[in-house]
């Protein structure tokens, strides 16, 4: 029998007021393993400036410190209080729904440099309040620059063994995010974590493995794809590195695998995007709503491209990309290539370029998720993502140029996305979506943003290729607008249609905030009955809930304001 909210209110461990914590807070039984020297710093940014609409590079706009959310569940980390997961077994059960699942982010630095979760006691405290308000499960970016920081296939999983642990114990799925990229430089990245620093030292001896603009700046975001198969970091490629860091991982957690773990997104760019770093923060290079930069000038890029070009009979084409596509943060009726009238991009070389480039990306994500399909095919109950970034801005144009120098061929006269979610359906892989949250009277009409059409587009275009489609909130919001506007996205059409999981960014202070948590346990409950229920009954329900989960949420509040 299914049980609504106030059927599945039960009684949450007290804690005490102030800064220490109640003498009954649960604390996971999951014995300490031995942790590798990560020396690898992880700092605190600057100041960051005001939030823009674009995705949010790493997913976290805002600084996600759970000591400070829960200041009252941080002390005394190595008390040797475990909880009693099976006597509590009944207070987490939660019934399967008509809808679509909701899962939640974790902080970048859920794993700390030296290997180590990060603030035991507050995820712990977090997950089963997440659990109690109708989540499926968290999401968690295993960084490739702390696992195998030190030396190319050494790895430390301790933090992650201790996070998937606390997650079975409380009964939470998890989405593992095979994360090779760089944290740090782009929208929200509140700390740094940089590749594994073997690499980092390859690609300072031959900057040519970096991502490269027309203007000579080289990006350590993530490695160029132009070098994807050659044996240029260590004696492996880049894709080898991936592929047995991803064999090491299935191994590691096998036995989480299918039952806990039932998600392996796979990343495949800056950010974790399938995407070339076409619109850096790093240092003001782009401010939004900028068009961004071609990255195809590094020399493995540009052999590719003289390739392409003799092979086309137009040896001309292949000395370099567009020289009159502008800059970073020019708009496209500032440019020759981008210009609505005449524009290049609509001529022979424009589309022989764009052709050219956004296969080159096509290329690379299908070499990452064939390895990665091939690699988790024995594990039955484990599906493949790939992240691909939401674009909207000048999405209103006939060129739709931000999204063509991030290697999407979609404009006004061809949809870019089709061939992606094809590519994404041979494999059998999930096609992960995000900025779902956003209406188009929310954005700079100047700059012609249309995030409610592209998020349409994506949808359709899953739906001809026949792949399953995923979805997340580009920025952190609070509103019943944006819930509103997401459980539309997700749980429109017919059952064939909804989306198989959406994915919340993410755990904050800002999440345990009376008003906020109520509106998403709400918001959890509708999603997960795909709007089979009023939102005035849903509402009261949360209150109820929420009064009766206070003890938590309130003291993270507390933590919080005098924070």
């Amino acid at each position: 029998m299914a049980l609504n909210l106030p059927q599945k209110i039960g009684a949450l461990t007290t804690i005490t007021p102030g800064d220490q914590v109640g003498t009954t807070v649960p604390k996971p039984s999951i014995a300490p393993m031995p942790v590798a020297n990560l020396r690898c710093a992880i700092r605190a940014s600057g100041e960051t400036e005001a939030l823009t609409p674009p995705l949010s590079p790493c997913r976290s706009p805002i600084r996600t410190d759970l000591a400070v959310a829960c200041h009252a569940l941080t002390t005394d980390l190595t008390a040797e209080t475990s909880p009693d997961v099976q006597e509590q077994k009944h207070l987490l059960e939660v019934p399967k729904g008509e809808g679509v699942p909701v899962y939640v982010m974790l902080p970048l630095d859920t794993v700390k440099p030296d290997g180590s979760l990060n603030r035991k006691k507050a995820m712990y405290a977090s997950l089963m309040g997440l659990k109690k308000a109708g989540v499926e499960g968290v999401m968690v970016d295993v960084w490739w620059g702390l696992v195998e920081k030190d030396a190319p296939a050494v790895y430390n999983w301790n933090g992650y063994t201790e996070l998937m642990e606390m997650a079975k114990q409380v009964g939470l799925k998890v989405q593992a995010v095979m994360s090779f990229h760089q944290c740090g430089g782009n929208v929200g990245d509140s700390v740094t974590i940089p590749l594994p620093r073997w690499a980092v030292e390859e690609m300072e001896k031959d900057p040519d493995l970096c991502y490269s603009d027309q203007w000579g700046r080289r990006n350590y975001e993530y490695v160029s794809l132009g070098c994807d198969t050659l044996p240029v970091l260590k004696g492996r490629s880049p894709v080898q590195c991936y592929a047995d860091f991803m064999r090491a991982f299935r191994d590691q957690f096998a036995s989480y695998l299918g039952n806990t773990i039932i998600e392996i997104q796979v990343g495949m760019g800056p950010a974790g995007e399938l995407r070339y770093p076409s619109y850096p923060e790093l240092d003001g290079t782009w401010k939004f709503p900028g068009i961004g930069a071609f990255q195809c000038y590094d020399k493995f890029m540009r052999s590719s491209l003289q390739a392409a070009a003799l092979a086309a009979g137009k040896p001309e084409w292949g000395h370099s990309g567009p020289t009159d596509a502008g800059g970073y943060n020019n708009w496209p009726e500032d440019t020759a290539f981008f210009r609505k009238e005449g524009g290049g991009w609509n001529g022979p070389y424009g589309e022989f370029f764009l052709s050219w480039y956004s296969q080159m990306l096509l290329d690379h994500g299908e070499r990452i998720v064939s390895a990665a399909s091939s690699i988790f095919s024995d594990c039955p109950g484990v599906k493949i993502s790939v992240k691909v970034a939401g674009i909207h801005w000048h999405y209103g144009t006939r060129s739709h140029a931000a999204e063509l120098t991030a290697g999407y061929y979609n404009t006004r006269f061809r949809d870019g996305y089709l061939p992606i979610a094809r590519m994404l359906a041979r494999h059998g892989a999930v096609f992960n979506f995000t900025c779902l949250e956003m209406r188009d009277c929310e954005q700079p009409a100047d700059a012609c943003c249309r995030p409610e059409a592209l998020v349409k587009q994506v949808a359709s275009a899953a739906k001809e290729a026949g792949v399953r489609l995923a979805g997340e909130n580009a920025l952190p919001r609070y509103d019943e607008t944006a819930h509103e506007q997401v459980l539309n996205a997700a749980t429109s059409g017919d059952a064939d249609d909804k989306m198989v999981a959406f994915t919340y960014l993410r755990l904050n202070p800002e999440l345990f905030k009376y008003e906020n948590w109520k509106k998403f346990v709400a918001f959890v409950e509708q999603m997960r009955k795909g709007k089979a229920q009023s939102r005035e009954v849903v509402e009261r329900e949360a209150e109820l809930f929420v009064q009766a989960t206070s003890p938590l949420v309130q003291e993270a509040g507390v933590a919080l304001m005098s924070a």
